[in-house]
């Protein structure tokens, strides 16, 4: 029974540890965009690559 009195106290403030990093990630607004990144995820990937992104090839001698 001595256990009870010992884990209710700490079981209380993790719950709250929880409760305020929830808070603080939906204040931050970690949540505010939930479409895009399941959209990106189906893009097909067939856009014309970049000059940035081009392997560059070099000239055989």
């Amino acid at each position: 029974m001595s256990a009870f009195y010992l884990m209710i106290p700490v079981s209380l403030l993790l719950a709250g540890l929880f409760l305020l990093g929830f808070l603080r990630s939906v204040s931050s607004g970690q949540y505010d965009d939930t479409t895009s990144p399941a959209v990106r995820a189906l893009e097909d990937g067939t856009t014309a690559p970049t000059a940035s992104t081009e392997p560059k090839s070099t000239p055989n001698p």
